[in-house]
Parts: C-alpha cells; structure tokens; sequence
C-alpha cells in the first residue's frame, strides 16, 4: 500500500514545496520511496509515498507513466489479476517499464479507456492524469478497501488518501460541517460522500471521478453487484466457494516479500490460515488478547496456530491502552466510534515489526451471512404466519429499521440529537436520521437487503476504514481475500436459505473448514473484536475530559447532557462524545 496525492491549479503553477509537504503527510503510508510529478505548463502535480511489495527495484517507483510520458498514474493497492492483463496489454504492443502491478492500470487506460476499472481484480484507489486531454480520472475498488478523498475550491481541485494530506496546504480552511457531526452520531463514522470536515468528499466505493478543464467534477458508479436468489445443490455451492477462497488466498499472497496473517481464533481468520496452510505458504501470525477477561479470544488463536503449525506472535492490552485514542485521532482524520479501533491497532503494530503485509478476515461476516441480525431477521421471515399477520396488521418493519435497530449501539436519534447538540446547531439535525441507510437500500430480498446494506454502509464505511488507518499508521499492508468480488457476487447470487442451514450462521464457510479445525473453534459463538464492556466504563476519564472540553466550551455540545449521561452510567454514548472530543483537540478547530 501506499499514499497519494495530487493537485490541478486553474492559473497558478504548482508550489513543489507545498505539494512535497501534503505527500510527506502520507509518510506512514509509504515510508520506503517517493516521487513527485509536475506537468510542463506547471498546473498539475502528482505525489507518491511507496511501501515496497512488488518490484522492489526502483523501477516501481510512482508516479508512473506510459511510454510517451503523457498518462501519469499514482495508485494506493494492490491490482491482483494483474499478470494477466500485462500479458494482455503487451500482445496488443504496449511497452512496459517496470514489473510493478499498478503500471497494468496506466497501459489499461490507454488501451480501454475508463472500461479499464471494470478489467481489475483488487482493491485501490488511484489518480490518473491524461496530459492530451488535460483530464484527472479518480477511482476507488468495490468496496472502498483503499480510501479517496478530494476537495474542489475555485482555484484547485485537490485530492490525497488521507484528510491530513490536504489540509497540509494552508490555502485549505479547516472548517467542521456540524451535519457530519450529527451523523456521525447516529453512524459512528461520517457516510460518504460527506466527510467532518466542510468541502472535503469522500469518492464512494466502486465509483470513479472524472475532472476535465473548466469543469465540475462528474462522479459516476461503475460497479454494482449482481443479486439473485438461486437454488442450486448445496455441494455444488459449497465446492465453488471453496474454488474461489483457494483462488482468492493464491492471488492475495503474491509479492515479493513474506505475508502474514491476523488471526483471532474466530472461524473467519482461522479460515484463511486454513487455506494458506493448504497452499504450503509459510506463514506468521499475530492476535491480540485482553487481561483480566476469561472470554478473550488469544487462547483460541493459539489453538489455530499450534494446528497448522504458525510463528505465532500474541501481546495482551488493558484499560490502559484505552489513551491510544489521542494517537489514533491523528491517523484516522475523522471521528470513528469503532470500538476495536485500538485493539486493531496494537495487533497491526505487531505485525508491522514482523512482516510488511497481512491477511486478515474482514467481509466474511457480511458476505456469507455471520451477523446476529442476519440469523434473527432470517428467522423471523421463516415464521411464515407471524410474518403475514404484521404484514397484514402494518406492524412489519421495513429493513432499513430493523437494520438501524441493529446498528443502534450508543445511537442518537433525532430527540437525542436535540438534547446533545447547542440550540444554534438544531438546524444541522437531519429530518431522517437513517438517510445513508434508505438511500442504499435495493428491491431485493429482506436478508440480501441486509447484506448489501452491511457491504455498503457498516463494512465500507466503517470496518475497512478502521483496518486501513490502523495498519497503515504503522506501515503494514493488510489484504482481505474475502472482499474478492467474484466471491462476493457468487454468493449475492445465492439462494439465502444456504447461508443458514440447520440454523448455523456461515454454512459454506464452516462445511469448508470442518474436519480441519480444533473442535473448540468450529463450536464457537461470534464474538466481537473490542474487549470487555468494563475497559469502556471508565467515568471518571469521561468526566474529566467531556466536562470542561472543547465541544463544551464551544458550545457545541451541552455540559448538562453530559452529565445525565454519567448519571445514567451511558458509557456508549460517552465513548461517542469522546472521540468526537478526542479528534477535535487533535485538529484545533476552534
């Protein structure tokens, strides 16, 4: 993985320095080389920082061109497929320079145009630049994997993988938008295309940005999944899953350097060290657990390991590692109310001393149906009679509420949101609080509604967020070989009653593993990645920096809300608060 950058000017010539500075924001990104590119009439500048995985000469330095030099690309991923297209590419004569995956996207565009996104298998988020036709193409993969964010002034358009690059030029205002806050709120992230901070977007997943001269950008999709409900024998689906995993763990692991894996003990990431073990690759390990806690979940990481025979690394946190929040509200750029953001974090700090990249088992839960709200909506739409009568009664839920329902941890509704927020911020509060939810929302089955809103609000937004900030704040690519989309529309594409046979949650996941694991795994319960609920109640911490803090003193939020909620013992509510404090003593906003 890597950073980037760029910057197209209307009449002033690029500042190196300036744009030097935003790419050296991104050091953590890449810390192994970087590179800068700056057009001949002076207006556009591309920025790079490479963490070395493939091609480690300096032939895969970025920014990257074609072979006259007039397309220039700077790519934060990996390009999976990508020795298929080179020889693709190079039949129809296109000369390469380097052995690096990301040139296949510069000779792709060329050769196909936009149409190239469709072509690749990975996950990225790229900046293209076509001198001849004075035009920037952004994109990001799928399922936003890799982040984008971009900012359109009069002057300049500006867009980097991270907030910080950008507002690493001072031309730039930091300004709150007191509507993302409210989101942020009912979320506990800020739902694309919106961003914290005023003027600054997030590119959605799987949509790309087209910015020509003298124009607006235009913004389009190029990517939906395909949903269907097909009843097909069960071996037949539990061998193409299995094909497809194998496939997905062969294509994940490519590089030239050693690539290791998470694993927590739960059936996802036991999974993949299932199927690496498979494929004879060598592997290390590293899992996290909690002191004082008989549920934490190292003991079963261990189990695995042990099994199949891992260099197995593991480390213990506690309540204390809880002040990592103050650090991690400088990488993360916006508030993220993810409680496993530290663990997260401590688990991809070990990794980082170990090994440069990772798998890890983000997407299992989302695609093959783990979620407890999944089993529950599931079961309930199997009681065929309950189900008629509140339908015929009208007391049937629509998805998008029993999805915010389930969503509902630490959750500020719109009275909530009064009662928080100073009286001169009401007008901020949104009329529909569930807007990102019902604007996602298709006309498909009730649980395949439920799984594309997981891939495309919580786990786009959310939980794939958090894992990149968290890894790329200590310099660790991590790969999520369940995000690979031929697996994730095969699935879409089956009938959901696969997903739940005999009432077990991932039925094609466990039929594939069984046999293979220790039994104490496979008769394991989902269990979340965060810890025990007392780390999070910590009040007196909550007191002494909500009372007398920023959003207090800024009238923001109000001191005696804060207070009924330490009356009440709420301490989701005032994890929240904290983060959203946390973060805004982090930027000095006010």
């Amino acid at each position: 993985m890597c950073g980037i950058v760029g910057q197209i000017n209307k009449n002033a010539p690029i500042n190196p320095g300036i744009l030097e500075k935003m790419r050296d924001t991104l050091y953590h990104r890449g810390p192994d080389d970087s590179g800068l590119y700056i057009s001949h009439d002076k207006l556009t500048g591309l920025g790079h920082r490479r963490l070395s995985l493939l091609d480690l000469s300096p032939l895969g330095k970025q920014p990257l061109a074609n072979e006259d030099g007039s397309v220039q690309v700077v790519v934060n991923g990996e390009i999976y497929n990508y020795l298929e297209l080179k020889k693709d590419l190079e039949s129809k004569g296109h000369k390469f320079s380097s052995n690096s995956d990301s040139e296949v996207i510069v000779h792709g565009y060329e050769e196909w145009g936009q149409e190239v996104l469709l072509k690749l298998k990975g996950m990225f988020a790229f900046g293209i630049w076509d001198e001849a036709k004075k035009q920037l193409i952004l994109a990001r993969d799928r399922f936003g994997i890799k982040p984008l964010y971009y900012i359109k002034e009069k002057d300049k358009f500006i867009f980097a993988s991270e907030i910080k690059a950008i507002i690493a030029n001072k031309e730039i205002e930091k300004k709150i938008d007191y509507s993302s806050v409210c989101d942020f709120m009912v979320y506990r992230y800020v739902p694309s295309p919106k961003s914290i901070w005023a003027n600054i977007k997030k590119l959605p997943p799987a949509n790309m940005l087209i910015l020509k001269k003298d124009s607006q950008p235009e913004i389009k999709r190029y990517w939906k999944p395909h949903i269907a409900n097909h009843k097909i024998p069960e071996k037949e689906a539990v061998d193409q899953v299995n094909e497809l995993l194998t496939r997905s763990i062969k294509t994940h692991t490519m590089g030239d350097i050693p690539i290791g894996s998470f694993l927590s003990g739960g059936y996802d990431s036991s999974a993949l060290i299932y199927y690496m073990n498979k494929a004879k690759y060598p592997t290390s390990t590293f899992s996290i657990g909690f002191e004082n806690w008989n549920e934490s979940e190292h003991q079963y990481a261990e189990l695995v390991a042990k099994k199949f025979g891992t260099h197995h690394h593991s480390k213990i946190i506690g309540p204390s590692d809880l002040s990592l929040v103050e650090t991690l509200a400088y990488f993360y750029d916006e508030p993220i109310a993810d409680i496993s953001i530290i663990p997260t974090f401590e688990v991809s700090k070990m990794a980082s001393e170990n090994v440069k990249a990772v798998l890890s088992g983000e997407g299992a839960d989302e695609i093959f149906g783990g979620y407890s709200w999944h089993k529950s909506y599931y079961a309930l739409h199997q009681k065929t009679s309950i189900w008629q009568n509140l339908t015929s009664w009208g007391l049937a839920k629509n998805p998008v509420i029993h999805y915010a329902e389930a969503m509902a941890m630490g959750k500020f509704d719109s009275v909530l949101l009064k009662e928080l927020l100073h009286n001169d911020l009401h007008s901020y509060i949104p009329e529909n609080p569930n807007w990102f939810y019902q604007k996602k929302v298709s006309k498909c089955t009730p649980i395949k509604t439920f799984q594309l809103l997981d891939i495309s609000t919580f786990m786009g937004e959310l939980v794939l967020t958090k894992i990149d900030r968290a890894s790329m704040a200590n310099s660790l690519e991590v790969r999520v070989p369940f995000l690979d989309h031929e697996l994730v529309e095969y699935l879409l594409g089956l009938h959901e009653q696969v997903y739940y046979k005999k009432g077990i949650t991932k039925y094609l996941l466990r039929e594939n593993i069984k046999g293979n694991m220790p039994r104490k795994i496979m008769n394991r319960t989902k269990q979340g990645f965060v810890g025990p609920d007392e780390y999070y109640q910590n009040y007196n911490w909550y007191k002494e920096v909500l009372l007398d803090g920023l959003l207090v003193s800024q009238q923001i939020v109000k001191r005696e809300f804060i207070n009924q909620l330490l009356k009440k013992c709420d301490h989701w509510r005032l994890w929240k608060i904290l983060i959203l404090e946390k973060w805004a003593q982090t930027w000095f906003l006010y």
